[in-house]
């Protein structure tokens, strides 16, 4: 398998689970402006929607979208648990979360990157993002992770797009959950060693 994937992106959570897994895999590392992988291909003709993460699996097949691409990766090893089994309510409530972190979090914080937007509509998006971050503080203050007693890929989604915090800014200390949430995966193996690589 091939990883497409470019630093300080949501990619940064199937490199972590892969990692988790202890699964094979070639990163690639993608320039998002001009498109090209480091071996200067076309990431276009890889992935038209033209941005990370793009799964390209040993049969030439490509899988993006990060929820698709960490649920999958968590079937390839089921017994591992990151992921609760298919078809089972446990599963629908991840597909619930990771939905959430998707359009809420990860949608939430791509506006504030925007140089478009003035920063009087910025703050409104930082308004109802903290309201979004909130909501996950209530689950992290009672729980270590996003569903239940033990880490999954919901977690690595989340903790990949918090880093983006500190480049706006944001100080997590208003989210006691939340601020503990992102010390205590960023202490994982995976974490370190997949940042290492994104951060070289």
């Amino acid at each position: 398998m091939k990883l497409y994937y470019a630093p300080q992106a949501c990619s940064l959570a199937p490199h972590i689970v892969l990692r988790e897994l202890g699964l094979a895999f070639d990163p690639v590392r993608v320039d998002n402006r001009s498109k090209l992988t480091a071996d200067g291909r076309d990431f276009l003709a890889i992935n038209p929607k033209g941005y990370v993460a793009a799964l390209e699996l040993d049969n030439g097949q490509v899988l993006t979208e990060g929820p698709a691409i960490l649920q999958y990766l968590a079937d390839l090893q089921p017994k591992a648990g990151l992921a609760p089994a298919n078809g089972s309510w446990e599963r629908v409530r991840l597909q619930e979360m990771l939905n959430f972190i998707s359009s809420e979090v990860h949608g939430g914080m791509a506006w504030l990157f925007s140089t478009a937007i003035d920063d009087a509509v910025k703050a409104l998006f930082r308004e109802r993002l903290f309201k979004r971050f909130a909501l996950l503080d209530q689950t992290l203050v009672r729980q270590d992770y996003l569903l239940g007693g033990s880490f999954g890929v919901a977690d690595a989604y989340l903790f990949s797009v918090l880093r983006w915090t500190e480049g706006f800014a944001i100080d997590l200390q208003q989210w006691p959950g939340l601020e503990r949430f992102q010390v205590r995966i960023g202490e994982r193996r995976s974490v370190q060693e997949a940042l290492v690589l994104e951060l070289s």
